[in-house]
């Protein structure tokens, strides 16, 4: 109502203040008209409401991905599309990969169930949504954003008897000889699945095979492999297959991934007193740098083995090997070959605990050093004690101090130089304790390592190109790229499929200083990838949504946001425009006949 008030307003102020002002106050039919012409027009301009408000007819909002097709056949789609043809809502948006109207397909086929950009739109047009789905959500937690008065409608698949294989583990890299462990998860389908046998095989060769008995509906079931990656180097395509009788869906049965092998590491972990510091800190250094890592471990005084495989190694092989990485981590006693620096060329980092064990430090400060970006992010306050000794009083900075109780007696956890070569100094012990406890804690310790062996490599310890940073991605997800010894912002890559007429390309932007990348996601299949010179494997498999997995939704009411009411506006009323005319042509008529132009 208060559109047609400022309306009313306008109009009668305009007429009064042209009449009076032309002294022409006798003319009171005219400045009646004009009144009323002047305040249709301001209504019209206003589009003010010339009805009650009414609710806006719901979205319905269709679930197109391909995990209807997990049932094993299109039955259970064709009730969904009858289903949409029964809530007669305003329009239908297929919802999946992305939001958009159009032809409901005969099969659907997106590769993700996003339902964001849904609710964003009908937040947008403040109309309730009502989502037919099958339940499988990548992001069911946005429907709480739904307008109120919003629905689910959950439409059952039916039970089948399936097995796939759900996730797929491979370290980034290794290095020849090195022994790798390689995890398999097993997914069962909504009626179970049956008894199967799980075969592992690296460059289609077999490298293991284990039976797996029966599981539930939506049964998980983890196997392990520890298997050698053989004595050539270059990338391997790591490859499960599950089978087994009467599985219903076939394109859920493998997953592969790619190990890249090199003839010699880019990173060496020494550690002469293992234990879980050690353990731990040499998984996330893999993890972190995604580079060819070799690990030495010493069991006893002169006997050295190879982390993983345990192969005995020479003390020789060890310092060779310690001279020739870019980047070398010395656990336990770090001069146990002599003075590091004499034959150690690269980044170092040494980890010393201290002596003596027992006085319980807490990390308290993170003075200023080339690690204060990410450590100052990091919850200091919440984490279990360590063991701190004495650090050197030479170092160029200091990242982290830790405190013991609440007594004054201080002291430096992380210490380093920049330079002539990058070196950290960690004089603790007991770190591991984060990771034990987990959730942020851990995450803090995996941050923590991460930290300290990215500023270690700085960069130039990966001499590759570009690589994919997971080893294997699924139809549907981007491919994130790691930037590795690039030195542009911007590399070009070229990607063929097996079995495709012709390569294509696409550009890996890398500005600001990022070491990252991201392209757009690929259809399945194994990919041979050439950037400048550097060439690689990327493996995309089949999309999450053949993977059986339970609704992550509800049927019923949703929806906490505010839906809009729409009343039908002026510009809508022809009559609002006639009587606008009307009584302007009347006011003229009128005018005329008093002498008034």
């Amino acid at each position: 109502m208060l559109s047609w008030l400022i309306a009313i307003v306008v109009g009668a102020a305009f007429a009064y203040g042209q009449y009076r002002l032309g002294g022409a106050l006798h003319a009171r039919r005219q400045m009646v008209l004009r009144a009323i012409a002047v305040a249709a027009v301001a209504a019209l301009l206003l589009d003010a409401p010339v009805g009650w408000s009414r609710a806006l007819r719901p979205y319905v909002g269709l679930d197109a991905s391909a995990s209807w097709l997990v049932s094993g056949d299109t039955s259970a789609w064709t009730r969904a599309r009858a289903a949409v043809d029964s809530i007669g809502g305003d329009s239908t948006l297929l919802v999946g990969d992305s939001v958009r109207g159009g032809r409901i397909p005969d099969v659907p086929g997106d590769a993700t169930t996003r339902i964001g950009p849904l609710v964003e739109r009908a937040l947008g047009a403040g109309r309730a949504v009502a989502l037919v789905t099958d339940g499988r959500v990548d992001d069911p937690e946005r429907l709480d954003d739904l307008p109120g008065g919003s629905s689910v409608v959950l439409v059952d698949g039916g039970a089948r008897r399936d097995v796939a294989v759900a996730s797929l583990s491979v370290p980034p890299a290794a290095v020849t000889g090195d022994t790798v462990d390689v995890v398999a998860v097993l997914a069962a389908g909504s009626g179970g699945a049956p008894a199967s046998r799980v075969e592992l095989s690296f460059d289609a060769a077999p490298a293991g095979a284990q039976a797996v008995d029966s599981m539930a509906p939506y049964a998980e079931r983890e196997v392990r492999w520890r298997v050698g990656v053989g004595a050539k180097p270059g990338a391997r395509l790591v490859r499960v297959v599950a089978s087994a009788p009467g599985d219903a869906i076939a394109r859920n049965d493998s997953l592969a991934a790619v190990l890249d092998v090199a003839q010699g590491a880019s990173a060496v972990f020494v550690t002469t007193a293992p234990d879980y510091d050690s353990r731990w800190a040499l998984d996330v250094l893999r993890g972190t740098l995604a580079v060819p890592t070799r690990g030495y471990v010493r069991v006893a005084p002169g006997q050295w083995r190879v982390d993983g495989s345990l192969a005995p190694v020479t003390e020789d092989e060890v310092r060779r090997g310690m001279g020739e990485a870019p980047i070398v981590i010395l656990h336990g006693d770090t001069a146990v070959f002599g003075p590091p620096r004499s034959y150690v060329r690269g980044a170092l980092g040494l980890l010393v605990p201290p002596p003596a064990r027992g006085d319980e430090f807490y990390p308290v400060a993170v003075p200023v050093s080339p690690l204060m970006a990410t450590f100052s992010a990091l919850p200091w306050d919440s984490l279990p004690p360590i063991e701190v000794g004495d650090a050197p009083r030479e170092a160029e900075w200091t990242a982290l101090t830790a405190r013991r109780g609440r007594r004054l007696d201080e002291r430096k956890v992380v210490v380093g130089w920049s330079s002539p070569q990058r070196t950290v100094v960690v004089p603790a012990a007991g770190l591991w304790r984060w990771r034990f406890r987990g959730g942020r804690s851990a995450d803090t310790f995996v941050s923590f390592w991460g930290s300290v062996f990215d500023w270690l490599a700085g960069g130039t310890v990966d001499t590759r190109g570009p690589r994919p940073l997971a080893t294997s991605v699924r139809a549907g997800e981007s491919i994130r790229w790691r930037r590795g010894g690039l030195r542009d912002s911007v590399a070009v890559a070229v990607l063929r499929r097996r079995g495709a007429p012709r390569p294509d390309s696409l550009t890996l932007d890398f500005s600001h200083g990022a070491m990252t990348a991201e392209s757009p996601p690929l259809a399945p299949g194994i990919y041979t990838t050439s950037i400048g010179g550097n060439e690689g494997m990327l493996a995309v498999n089949e999309s999450a949504e053949w993977v059986p997995r339970r609704p992550t939704v509800q049927a019923g009411e949703i929806g906490a946001g505010i839906p809009a009411g729409r009343a039908p506006g002026a510009r809508t009323a022809w009559w609002l425009y006639a009587i606008a005319l009307a009584a302007l042509c009347a006011e003229w008529i009128l005018r005329r006949k008093i002498g008034l132009r």
